[in-house]
């Protein structure tokens, strides 16, 4: 796709990084969406600073990263209403067993959860990445077939491949490349 015809040119995509091994993955992404011509601010639990640091994201998007309800930019707004207000969709990579079942719940105690609480209207794009006990889980499945049903929200992945614990199954986060495209997608809809 030619980048001057890309959907994603001028978008203002909302990456949301959970405390998954797969964290990783998601600088990839926001450095494809910036290079495709998104406008990417990225929000990141608690956990997911465990796993990869703020500036990294910071550098991909030359943004500020959003990391606590309590971090609101200069002009005072509430981060995660202003944020959802600007965002055209919002893209959690990975997305662990708990935001799933955040989101399912209506729990909203972090700064990801509470904007995914508020930004329900609009396009959500979750892409599962788990150990594969937990992705085969009952209750992580009905979780997400619940906020699938209710919310329209749309998946890609997880994948089969090499987990962290060292065994190949089912719960790998889906590529950079293949979130890109779904992302896409749901921009179109």
């Amino acid at each position: 796709m030619k980048p001057d015809k890309d959907i994603l040119k001028g978008k203002k995509i909302l990456l949301g990084v959970t405390g998954g091994i797969a964290a990783y993955k998601s600088a990839d992404l926001a450095s494809k969406l910036v290079q495709a011509g998104a406008d990417v601010t990225v929000m990141i639990t608690k956990c997911g600073l465990e796993l990869i640091g703020s500036k990294t994201f910071e550098a991909l998007t030359s943004n500020p990263v959003l990391t606590t309800l309590w971090n609101s930019p200069e002009n005072y707004a509430i981060s995660h209403i202003q944020t959802v207000r600007q965002s055209d969709a919002i893209v959690v990579a990975p997305a662990t067993a708990n935001i799933i079942a955040k989101m399912a719940g209506g729990i909203g105690d972090d700064i990801l959860s509470t904007t995914l609480i508020a930004g329900w209207q609009k396009p959500i794009l979750l892409a599962p990445a788990m150990n594969n006990m937990m992705w085969e889980n009952p209750i992580v499945q009905k979780n997400l077939d619940y906020i699938k049903t209710t919310l329209g929200v749309k998946t890609a992945g997880p994948c089969e491949g090499y987990l962290a614990c060292g065994t190949k199954a089912a719960g790998r986060m889906a590529q950079p490349e293949e979130i890109l495209t779904e992302i896409r997608s749901i921009l179109q809809a």
